[in-house]
């Protein structure tokens, strides 16, 4: 009896970064890795390195519309990962799209500001951004800076984290995951908000070293890995910090660039994941 089989899909709806470290190219990366196929649409074109970022050209949003509708008309993806949206035209598109798609989870890392302090999405977005985007994902993973321009307070500690964390939910979020890796601490903590109010701590040892590029990107994509290899929402959290811990570990003194470098995304990657369908 022939079987057929399908490969755990995920789609990364993201920038570009043409040294290779963040945006799609570590979403696509980290994705092989997993042992997940990866699709893409690309949002927007940073001109950027290792150490910042030059320039951010738009890319139309119909542009971004005709990419989403015929990737997603062909394979369907089991979760879909979304980082940087540069303008409130191409947020509404791929809003407009993916509700047609709300059995699908989504990932959605909201790339406001770059390792480097760039920032990459314009103010007038981030309201629209709330209203329209935040009520269609099952998790956002902002980081310190990103945290606090969302919630317009200071977040420098854990019981700064706690007070954001509940104010993203109450924005509409199911699930807050907000990643401290900017805590001036021996010890990263990051903490994951849930909308019946429970939460989960998770610790990991910080790792001295500057390639940190991509890690935000890294992270998300991998969250959304392990949920399309079929994984819960905590595990996959759990999963993919841990896997963005040996990344950094498995980098950490590779010299790429001149300034922050990237992570190594394959230390330990797996052959393609094949189900039955």
């Amino acid at each position: 009896m022939m079987h057929t089989y399908k490969y755990p899909v995920v789609l990364t709806v993201a920038g570009f970064d043409g040294s290779g470290g963040a945006g799609i190219q570590a979403d696509i990366n980290t994705i092989s890795a997993l042992g997940c196929y990866a699709t893409s649409v690309l949002t927007a074109l940073p001109v950027q390195n290792t150490t910042g970022v030059k320039a951010v050209h738009l890319i139309p949003a119909a542009v971004v519309k005709q990419q989403l509708e015929t990737v997603l008309e062909d394979i369907r993806p089991d979760a879909i990962k979304i980082g940087m949206i540069p303008d409130e035209a191409v947020l509404m598109v791929i809003c407009n799209v993916l509700r047609a798609y709300a059995d699908i989870p989504i990932i959605y890392d909201p790339v406001m500001v770059a390792s480097s302090g760039d920032h990459l999405m314009q103010k007038e977005t981030i309201s629209a951004m709330i209203r329209e985007l935040f009520p269609l994902i099952a998790l956002v993973t902002p980081n310190l800076d990103e945290a606090a321009v969302l919630t317009n307070t200071k977040v420098n500690s854990i019981s700064e984290m706690e007070i954001a964390g509940r104010r993203i939910t109450d924005m509409g979020c199911p699930s807050v995951l907000l990643k401290g890796g900017h805590l001036p601490s021996g010890q990263l903590t990051s903490v994951l908000f849930n909308a019946d109010q429970s939460r989960q701590l998770f610790h990991t040892e910080r790792i001295d070293t500057d390639n940190t590029h991509g890690t935000g990107c890294t992270l998300s994509a991998a969250i959304a890995a392990f949920i399309a290899r079929g994984e819960g929402l905590n595990f996959a959290v759990e999963s993919g910090i841990a896997y963005v811990h040996q990344a950094i570990l498995h980098g950490k003194d590779v010299h790429t660039g001149k300034g922050r470098g990237p992570l190594n995304h394959f230390f330990g990657p797996l052959k393609l994941i094949k189900k039955k369908v």
